[in-house]
């Protein structure tokens, strides 16, 4: 999980400073298409895996008590 959680973090940084490159400096339309494209859903896929890579108390304390045991 940490390491999803480090590449998810990693992915988010870089797509929101990819956002506000191409909202700040006003590059070429095809620049900002392209990373509108790109970065827009990869910021919210990867805020999604971080969110789901964080989980609940509860979550973790029934991980420590029970061993998987298949489903």
């Amino acid at each position: 999980m940490n390491k999803l959680k480090s590449t998810s973090s990693i992915l988010l940084i870089l797509s929101v400073a990819s956002i506000l490159y191409a909202i700040v400096f006003n590059p070429a339309d095809w620049i900002v298409y392209a990373i509108s494209l790109i970065s827009i859903p990869l910021s919210i896929l990867s805020f999604g895996f971080i969110v789901m890579a964080k989980g609940s108390k509860e979550e973790e304390d029934d991980k420590r008590r029970e061993p998987f045991i298949g489903y």
